[in-house]
């Protein structure tokens, strides 16, 4: 019994330690060391204050300021706790009528705009917590914003054009604009 027990014993000793506790100290250290900023949740902070994340979207409600995507999360929009999408399929009458109060409220919101409506500003990403929306869904929101702030509609423009992350490397991925930091850039103009 002993011969079995005793190297049973030693090697979940030896594996806990390696892998519950050397592996992530290691991996943490590293990160921290070589992505500080990542390492940290890309906090960001104004004032000595945390106002958000690079990671995580907020809900902007007021029509001045750029629109996320919603969020799926529960039982409030963006918690991170309980990212998760809302596993509503295109035919699901749930989502289909959430999509047409989504857009009800960006027509109620902007009444002039008769452009098509992108998707990512009337569905949930996979996570419930995406911060970023396409350009094409920036443009949509970009008359409203301008005219609501009194500004030029090409300086809106600019920021827009400013705040557009590419694809990685060019290929990897598509076109984004994180909404915090472009609204961030809008108050910045004041």
């Amino acid at each position: 019994m002993n011969k079995i027990f005793r190297p049973a014993l030693v090697s979940l000793v030896t594996m806990t330690l390696i892998t519950g506790l050397a592996y992530p100290v290691v991996v943490t250290g590293a990160a921290k060391a070589l992505f500080p900023a990542q390492a940290a949740g890309s906090l960001i902070e104004r004032d000595g204050k945390t106002i958000g994340s690079t990671l995580i979207g907020q809900n902007f409600s007021d029509p001045k300021h750029f629109w996320g995507r919603p969020s799926a999360t529960a039982p409030m929009a963006y918690n991170a706790s309980a990212s998760g999408g809302s596993n509503q399929g295109p035919l699901n009458p749930a989502l289909q009528d959430a999509v047409k109060a989504r857009i009800a409220a960006l027509r109620e919101a902007d009444p002039g705009n008769t452009a098509a409506v992108p998707v990512d500003l009337v569905t949930a990403s996979a996570s419930g917590l995406d911060p970023h929306i396409s350009p094409a869904a920036a443009q949509y929101q970009a008359a409203r914003v301008a005219r609501l702030r009194g500004l030029p509609a090409d300086k809106v423009q600019a920021l827009i054009a400013q705040n557009t992350e590419q694809p990685l490397w060019g290929v990897l991925g598509e076109a984004r604009v994180n909404v915090l930091q472009l609204n961030l850039a809008l108050e910045a103009l004041r």
